[in-house]
C-alpha cells in the first residue's frame, strides 16, 4: 500500500501562514555591539544551556591592553632614537678631536723648518726654488691654522711669552717686548709655542736721601742747666761730673 501523494496546494498554504524565514548573519549585534559567534547553515541545533555558552571577549579591556603596548613600543622607540642621536654626537665630537690632535702634532713637526725659514729671510737667503718651496710650506700651515704671533713693543704676557733676555730702558711704562727672538706659534686659542723674547723694564726710581741725624753729644759736653735738672729730679750728683772738693783733698 503505497503513501498518499501530498497535496501542493495544502504545502502553499501551510506555507503562507508560517511565513518566511529570516537569518540575521551580522557579524555585530546592532543592539549590544558586541562580537556574535559565527552561526553553522545547517538548522539550529538544541538551546545549549547557559552555563556552556563561549564568554564574549571585553573589548574595552582588549582596546586598552593593546594601548599600553603601543606606549610601551613608542618608548622604547624614543629612547633607542636617543641614545643613537647621543652616540653620533659623541662620534663626531671625537672624530673632530683626534683630527686636530694629529693637526697639531704634525705642525709641531714643521716648526723648525719654519724657524729656518724665518732666518733665511732675515739674512736675504731666500732665492730662488728654495723660496718658492718655503712659501708652499708657509701656504700649506696658514691652511690648516697655524698663525704667527710676537711683535717688538707688545706687553710682556707670561702666558704667551717666554722671556730669554731682561734689560733695563727707558720710555716705557712696564714690561714690554723689545725683540723677539724666536716668533710664537698658535692654531686658533692653543698655543703650540710661545714667542721668545727679550724683555725691557723701566728704569728703577732713585731712593730719597734719608735725613741726617743730629750726632749724639758727648757727655762731658751736656750743658749746666741739665745736669742742675738731672740733679734735681733724681737727687743724686751725676757720675760724670768731678767732685772738686774731693780732688782738693
Amino acid at each position: 500500500m503505497t503513501a498518499p501523494e501530498p497535496d501542493p496546494r495544502h504545502a502553499e498554504a501551510e506555507f503562507e501562514q508560517r511565513g518566511p524565514t529570516i537569518r540575521d548573519r551580522r557579524r555585530i549585534d546592532p543592539e549590544t555591539y558586541q562580537v556574535r559567534e559565527p552561526q553553522e547553515t545547517a538548522a539550529p541545533a538544541a538551546a545549549a544551556p547557559e552555563s556552556e555558552t563561549p564568554p564574549v571577549p571585553d573589548l574595552e579591556a582588549e582596546v586598552k591592553e593593546l594601548h599600553d603596548k603601543l606606549a610601551e613600543r613608542t618608548s622604547d622607540l624614543q629612547r633607542l632614537q636617543a641614545e643613537y642621536v647621543n652616540y653620533k654626537r659623541r662620534v663626531d665630537r671625537d672624530r673632530d678631536l683626534a683630527r686636530k690632535v694629529t693637526i697639531e702634532g704634525v705642525l709641531k713637526d714643521f716648526l723648525s723648518v719654519l724657524d729656518d725659514v724665518r732666518s733665511a729671510r732675515e739674512h736675504e737667503e731666500l732665492s730662488g726654488g728654495f723660496k718658492a718651496v718655503a712659501e708652499e710650506i708657509e701656504r700649506v700651515t696658514s691652511k690648516y691654522g697655524l698663525d704667527t704671533f710676537g711683535e717688538a713693543g707688545d706687553p710682556f704676557n707670561p702666558h704667551i711669552h717666554e722671556a730669554l733676555l731682561h734689560a733695563h730702558a727707558d720710555g716705557i711704562d712696564g714690561p714690554t717686548c723689545v725683540e723677539i727672538l724666536q716668533p710664537g706659534y698658535r692654531i686658533g686659542d692653543r698655543i703650540l709655542r710661545p714667542a721668545r723674547v727679550a724683555v725691557a723694564e723701566p728704569e728703577p726710581t732713585s731712593a730719597e736721601p734719608v735725613e741726617a741725624r743730629p750726632e749724639p753729644q758727648p757727655i762731658d759736653e751736656v750743658p749746666a742747666e741739665s745736669a742742675e735738672k738731672l740733679v734735681e729730679a733724681t737727687g743724686e750728683p751725676g757720675a760724670d761730673k768731678p767732685d772738686t772738693d774731693t780732688d782738693q783733698l
